[in-house]
């Protein structure tokens, strides 16, 4: 590794990060790859620590070695890693912006380019590397760099779907925002790793008997694991004639104190309103061919709510009528590709007309639903976690956002008929502006993804054309 010319370029630190975000990538890269191929780019990206480095040199196996022997010269080994600067740079929303203010800001850097709560975790972990630590370099202040990241926020909320409800002809999915761009590449890989922290104390028995549940796989689409915070929400009636909605009476953990930090990410960057702060969660956690079925959430929580999306994409289906073609397997008239990393907000008729699902997913998923609570709702130990009070959103020109969103939407709408990949309605849904494999890269927001890359999603969930007549 030392002798490649690419490498150099970066500090020992650098690379150890790209290592770890990489590896848990992997599943992801991946994916179709024979079993030779998977174990080559397997070594690749472990042989970029310096650490796992150290111990393969201490066992007599050079790196550089093992390279050469699986064919690769250097030149092939640059073009391999030639996506690497993409993803080093993928944490900072607007490169441009940020070398206009400072010199060049290593990957290193940017992985501390986080919200205050992250920004201190993420210090205490490079505090504690034994790794050599990155010279001091200018870089823009705290409040600077948050500043940069949430001009830099997508939202989208021109979703459009006709269909016929109530005898009126009514856009079914009205209220629906797609926010990307809101939690950086190194924040995603912590909440995952905690989701993962929190199902293994949950295997355990170290939570609450109603805070985890990991029922028997016993067809497709049934079994994914759920952990939830701030109540117990019963999903169908039960043996003791329970309702569903909030079991008052029934306690789970409380939110944890990570889960909060987004929770204030939230609010503050102006993807939920001050006015709707949620004091409860709900995390699926999906192996392929789970899903979720139709539904409309309950009216114990209160509009609007918001699910995140982590590790792998997929497709959300709405419509007013969505049918069920098998196990796992709906059809609707309206799909919406989720990219890891995004936040989908329900509200207005995307809430409460539509129902919503999400068809057997392809591979491993994560998904995080946070709702605050109908006070007449909540269970009777419930109190109000106090650092959730007196949140204010910051200073933001949402109306030029609003308008280049409103632009991009009616710009693309003579573009997709209701094609595999595009947003499902029918008459032109439109490109859309997200970066849709791996992590969320800001800067290639812009960009609409190739329709091909649905195939395969759309194949479990269909959209079906809305009727308008």
């Amino acid at each position: 590794m030392e002798d490649d010319p690419f490498l150099r370029k970066f500090q020992p630190s650098e690379l150890k990060i790209a290592s770890e975000f990489l590896t848990n990538c992997l599943p992801f890269l991946s994916r179709d790859l024979c079993k030779d191929c998977v174990n080559v780019l397997s070594h690749r990206i472990r042989s970029l620590d310096p650490e796992h480095c150290s111990e393969v040199d201490g066992e007599g196996n050079n790196s550089k070695a093992g390279l050469e022997s699986e064919g690769s010269s250097k030149k092939e080994i640059e073009i391999s890693f030639g996506t690497l600067s993409e993803v080093l740079g993928s944490v900072l929303p607007s490169r441009q912006a940020a070398e206009t203010a400072s010199p060049r800001m290593s990957w290193a850097d940017m992985s501390q380019d986080q919200e205050d709560e992250f920004d201190e975790e993420e210090d205490e972990a490079i505090d504690a590397s034994p790794m050599k630590k990155t010279p001091e370099k200018p870089k823009l202040s705290r409040e600077q760099r948050e500043d940069l990241r949430l001009k830099n926020v997508k939202r989208k909320k021109d979703f459009i779907c006709l269909e016929r409800f109530k005898g009126k002809l009514v856009n079914v999915v009205d209220g629906l925002e797609l926010h990307t761009g809101v939690f950086s590449a190194v924040e995603q890989k912590r909440i995952v790793d905690k989701v993962y922290e929190l199902e293994e104390k949950g295997r355990r028995g170290e939570l609450r008997e109603r805070t985890f549940t990991a029922p028997q796989k016993w067809m497709r689409g049934k079994g994914r694991v759920t952990i939830q915070f701030g109540c117990c929400y019963n999903y169908a009636t039960d043996r003791a004639g329970n309702p569903p909605g909030i079991l008052q009476r029934e306690e789970v953990d409380p939110l944890p104190s990570l889960f909060k930090v987004i929770i204030r990410r939230l609010i503050r960057w102006h993807v939920l309103p001050p006015t709707c702060v949620p004091d409860s969660c709900i995390v699926n956690i999906y192996d392929e061919g789970d899903c979720i079925p139709p539904h409309i959430d309950n009216h114990d929580f209160l509009r609007p709510f918001c699910t995140i999306s982590f590790l792998s994409e997929c497709n959300i289906l709405f419509g007013s009528n969505l049918k069920i073609e098998g196990p796992g397997e709906f059809s609707g008239s309206f799909s919406i590709p989720l990219p890891v990393g995004s936040v989908l907000v329900l509200n207005g008729n995307g809430a409460d007309v539509a129902k919503h699902c999400v068809p057997a997913v392809p591979t491993k998923r994560i998904s995080i639903t946070f709702r605050k609570m109908d006070e007449s709702k909540r269970p009777v130990w419930f109190t109000p976690e106090p650092d959730l009070q007196g949140i204010e959103p910051l200073p933001l020109d949402l109306n030029r956002s609003d308008s280049a969103a409103r632009s991009s939407g009616s710009s693309n709408s003579h573009n997709g008929s209701n094609r595999r990949g595009g947003y499902g309605r029918r008459g032109g849904g439109g490109g859309n502006n997200y970066e849709t494999r791996g992590y969320y890269n800001a800067e290639r927001s812009s960009e609409q993804y190739d329709s091909r890359e649905w195939s395969s999603g759309q194949r479990r969930g269909r959209p079906r054309p809305s009727r308008t007549s």
